[in-house]
């Protein structure tokens, strides 16, 4: 089964017509409201470098997991 999944409106303009690759080895920065500066902290604080670090970090998958529990309940 083909999946599509529009992620336009999640995505820096540049990162827009890319592929799943490329998104996920960029900065997290190629997400639709972190800047520059909020991938350095990101990096300083967790040594996140990249999209795919930023979804795989434990303590986001917590937070995330918590956040669902209290959506569902």
């Amino acid at each position: 089964m083909a999946v599509s999944v529009d992620l336009a409106k999640s995505l820096d303009k540049a990162y827009e017509e890319k592929n799943l690759k490329e998104i996920l080895d960029a900065s997290p920065a190629a997400l639709a409201g972190v800047t520059d500066a909020d991938a350095k902290h990101l990096e300083e604080a967790f040594n996140i470098k990249t999209v795919r670090q930023l979804g795989a970090n434990k303590f986001f998958a917590v937070a995330a997991a918590l956040v669902a529990l209290e959506n569902a309940g």
